[in-house]
């Protein structure tokens, strides 16, 4: 028989389990925090992730990972890696879970296309508008005057929120990434309220962003080899090599020279699960494949696990106890795997011309729904554009609306309004 919840676990206080919106006590013994998991697994957001671009479109191969797939994968990696330091599984499963919820139709060129349009409005950013699923329109509670989206408590949203900035506002380096829009400030404010530094995440945030490096960086490779847009014996050439180091400069590690990028590829290839023959679709490939992806995996986590107890010691770490610590090896190794499938895939002449197409398809649906405004958009986004008190308001319910689309749907529902 299940016992009542009566305590945070260890390492987490009375104010981290607090939610925006008080709700009575239930009978059933989970912890708040495996509440606010099994609100976002249930979430209908979650689902359309299943139709939303990854690296390759969700109807590419049967094989391919979509965009809930990577998901998955990313919180299988964080909830092992924060439970190593301390961290409540469950905050860092539900940070994974959410991390990649706001992101809109055909991935992030659909999120560029947004930005563009909402450039006069404050911009257009898949984290924050994680953050706005999350406590505003995917609904579960609401508050006396509006949606307060799932209710996750005060820890899982922190750790979900992984630019913990206004646009603007960010750290050096940060560049045009931001984790709250304006309108959205009062929740933001109340979630960071713990937090010592402004603009430092918490380490289950941290977790949970490294586990997606990890995961997508191993995993993209993978994509690439099984589909047959790269092959990995091919880097063997110090000419094709170059090209590859330039994505990473561009993309990645901008002070990465050849010489480090050429070790770290050279580590990679001598660690001993490197494939040794190229891939031709076999069960052996494929075995060998899934070996090399896994055992990254765990050099990487392994590294930054042992990294980060080096100087944080080996107690309970949660929160603001400590800060995730990723040698500069593994993060030179990811990048060249990361390097490796931009530079074969994302940025290869079929794809440069998908990528302009879909664009346009985000502006134009976005210009069509203005015009079929409110009748165009679904019921919950009509409430809200009925409400909205301006024309910044009203784009950004027209966005809202958008971003919820998968690529299917937008295709579909461009083809209707455009027709």
């Amino acid at each position: 028989m299940d016992l009542p919840w009566s305590s945070p676990p260890e390492g987490y206080g009375a104010l981290d389990v607090e939610r925006w919106v008080t709700e009575p006590p239930k009978r059933a013994g989970r912890t708040p925090f495996a509440r606010d998991r099994a609100r976002v697994l249930h979430s209908a957001t979650l689902r359309r992730l299943a139709a939303k671009t990854q690296v390759l479109g969700p109807n590419t191969d049967d094989f391919i990972r979509n965009r809930l797939t990577h998901t998955l994968e990313v919180a299988q990696v964080g909830r092992e890696l924060g439970q190593a330091f301390g961290c409540d599984p469950d905050i860092v499963d539900t940070a994974c879970l959410a991390h990649d919820l706001g992101h809109p139709p055909f991935g992030h060129n659909g999120e560029r296309a947004l930005d563009e349009i909402t450039s006069q409005i404050g911009g257009f950013e898949g984290n924050a508008q994680t953050l706005r699923l999350l406590t505003r329109l995917e609904a579960k509670s609401f508050d006396e005057t509006r949606s307060a989206g799932l209710n996750l408590t005060r820890a899982s949203l922190d750790a979900a929120t992984k630019y913990p900035w206004r646009r603007g506002f960010g750290p050096p380096g940060s560049g045009e990434k931001f984790g709250v829009y304006d309108d959205d400030l009062d929740v933001f404010t109340w979630l960071r309220a713990p937090s010592p530094a402004e603009g430092r995440r918490c380490l289950e945030a941290q977790v949970m962003d490294f586990s997606d490096d990890v995961a997508y960086s191993v995993h993209d490779v993978e994509d690439a080899v099984v589909s047959h847009r790269v092959d990995l014996h091919a880097l063997a050439d110090p000419g094709a090599r170059r090209d590859v180091w330039k994505v990473v400069r561009d993309w990645y590690v901008a002070d990465a020279a050849d010489e480090e990028l050429d070790e770290a590829y050279a580590r990679l290839r001598e660690f001993g699960y490197w494939p040794d023959t190229t891939y031709d679709g076999g069960r052996r490939a494929l075995a060998a494949l899934k070996d090399m992806t896994s055992q990254l995996i765990g050099r990487f986590c392994i590294a930054t696990q042992t990294a980060t107890h080096e100087v944080y010691g080996e107690g309970v770490l949660t929160r603001y106890r400590a800060d995730l610590v990723v040698p500069r090896e593994e993060q030179v190794e990811i990048a060249v795997l990361k390097g490796i499938a931009a530079h074969y895939v994302m940025r290869s002449d079929e794809r440069m011309a998908l990528l302009t197409k879909q664009r346009d398809i985000v502006h134009e649906l976005v210009s069509a729904l203005r015009l079929a405004v409110p009748r165009g958009l679904d019921p919950a986004f009509q409430e809200d554009f009925e409400q909205a008190n301006d024309d910044a308001a009203r784009l950004r319910v027209v966005v809202d609306q958008v971003a919820s689309l998968t690529d299917s749907s937008a295709l579909a529902l461009h083809a209707k309004l455009t027709r």
